[in-house]
């Protein structure tokens, strides 16, 4: 026997049901958490950057414009869906184009729309992400590709402020950082016309509206007080009582995604979802807490010899041919008894009756081969009688040959 001090210490199970269950649901929310983000994450992007966008806060960002126009008592909205572009349900579409970044069809643009040009170009603020560093003019070659977009045989213009503006909704002295950007063009109607050229333009026949100059709307330009209520009025003028402000923003990149994964884990297919996850944690489950190993499906014919006469038994029983097979049995047993007693081969049938009589009558017993085989040399009567007779030369036979088989 084993002493204590050399019995090796039982060790307990560190994984407790309840531990298995905490670590389950924290590894089920960990993964509905990473799925969460891989499908809003571009929702979840930063929007807040430097840049002439509906979310910057930067110098030629137009976020002051929004919170002027909400607090006027206009509906405001950022549409972050590129197919808002080509169609129109009443509301004014803001356009405020980047210096560089993608494009936009003007044909397929519906009105009506106001397109506001670029005219700054900045370095952003590593320590304030939020902001520029610096800004100065940008290129008149980068903002005439940005015009081309728009109408191809227009051109831009750089000129001194004009002072006093007169407009269709009055007159008022906006005041353009360092120079003011003007349009030149036979094809768009003027609209705002200063010396020079045009700061407001319309395409003809189309309720299309193009600001040359963004100071009068960034948030650089606003800050200034004749600039703002100069672009409260243009609003009021563009948007004719319809108080509805729409800021594109896919133009800059904001476009919203359209994922399958985003879409599987959105209403109305959010309930879809769940039921599927919740039928994979109940198979779980069940594969969790099932014992053992699980049965193998026994095969149609089992192996084995004893399966074998099993179904040889059961083909002659369908037959209907038990009783007939009395004299192949009587044969069977003779040639196992000449084997097993080591008779000559050469022995005809009789020759070897009359010795199993003799050698019977010798080992004394009572019965005698040719009565017992002669019972089986016809087809028996029925089944019964087959093994009655069968089972008696079996038993004569084990008696002759002292039980060996």
């Amino acid at each position: 026997m084993t002493p204590a001090s050399e019995r090796l210490p039982e060790t307990t199970n560190p994984f407790s049901a309840r531990l298995v269950i905490i670590l389950i649901a924290i590894a089920i929310v960990s993964f509905a958490a990473v799925m969460a983000l891989m499908a809003w994450s571009p929702d979840l992007a930063r929007k807040d950057r430097p840049g002439a966008t509906p979310y910057s806060r930067s110098a030629s960002g137009y976020a002051g414009l929004i919170n002027m126009l909400e607090s006027d008592g206009r509906a405001v909205t950022v549409s972050r869906r590129s197919e808002l572009l080509h169609y129109s349900d009443g509301r004014l579409m803001v356009l405020t184009l980047p210096l560089y970044g993608r494009g936009f069809e003007i044909d397929e643009l519906a009105g009506p729309a106001l397109i506001v040009l670029p005219k700054w170009s900045f370095l952003a603020n590593p320590a304030r992400r939020a902001f520029e560093l610096d800004t100065r003019l940008a290129s008149k070659d980068a903002v005439d590709a940005m015009l081309g977009l728009v109408e191809e045989d227009a051109s831009l213009h750089r000129l001194r402020n004009p002072g006093a503006v007169d407009t269709p909704f009055g007159t008022f002295t906006p005041d353009f950082d360092h120079e003011m950007q003007v349009i030149k063009s036979d094809t768009l109607e003027e609209i705002i016309g200063v010396p020079g050229g045009q700061l407001l333009s319309k395409l003809p026949d189309r309720d299309i509206y193009v600001l040359s100059d963004p100071d009068l709307l960034n948030n650089f330009g606003l800050a200034r007080v004749d600039n703002a209520l100069m672009g409260l009025s243009l609003f009021a003028y563009l948007d004719n009582g319809r108080q509805d402000v729409v800021f594109d923003a896919t133009i800059h990149g904001f476009e919203s995604s359209g994922s399958l994964l985003k879409t599987l884990l959105d209403i109305p297919f959010l309930g879809a979802t769940l039921v599927a996850l919740a039928t994979m944690l109940l198979i779980g489950w069940a594969a969790a807490i099932r014992f053992g190993a699980p049965e193998r499906e026994a095969p149609a014919f089992p192996p084995g010899k004893l399966a074998l006469a099993d179904n040889s038994a059961d083909l002659i029983a369908s037959a209907r041919r038990e009783a007939r097979m009395a004299p192949g049995y009587l044969s069977l047993t003779r040639r196992a008894l000449a084997r097993d007693l080591g008779l000559p081969k050469t022995l005809s049938e009789a020759e070897i009756a009359a010795l199993l009589d003799r050698m019977g009558e010798q080992t004394g017993l009572d019965d005698n081969w040719s009565r017992i085989g002669g019972a089986l040399s016809e087809p028996a009567h029925n089944r019964d009688d087959l093994r009655h007779k069968a089972r008696a030369l079996w038993r004569w036979r084990m008696e002759m040959t002292h039980g060996n088989k």
